[in-house]
């Protein structure tokens, strides 16, 4: 496999859980800590934020800066971006491909009725 399918499996493994994705939202306003973070989610206990926070790190979603004892996260949106040119962006254009067709071919319907 290679190491750009290797990557973008991790990152959709990321993105497939709701808690991660609320955890790269929260982030994406501003960095936090990881305490603010954990306390972001109080039907989780810490531990679980943490390991969902090593996911979102292993992803490459997350960067984390140490200043003495507090760990500071910031949303890294760049393979989001990846996914987004490598995937959505090729599924997006045909999909407006088939609407503009669609549109092309109901306003040939509507200017000559004797068409149909």
């Amino acid at each position: 496999m290679a190491a750009d399918d290797i990557r973008d499996d991790a990152v959709f493994k990321a993105l497939a859980n709701a808690t991660r994705r609320r955890i790269l939202d929260l982030l994406r306003a501003e960095p936090r800590t990881t305490g603010e973070v954990c306390a972001a989610f109080p039907d989780l206990d810490r531990t679980t934020v943490l390991q969902h926070i090593r996911v979102l790190e292993r992803a490459e979603l997350l960067t984390g800066s140490r200043i003495g004892r507090t760990r500071r996260l910031a949303l890294a949106p760049l393979p989001i971006k990846r996914i987004h040119d490598r995937w959505i962006g090729d599924y997006t254009r045909a999909a407006v491909d088939v609407l503009a067709r669609l549109d092309g071919a109901a306003t040939r319907d509507a200017r000559d009725p004797h068409d149909r």
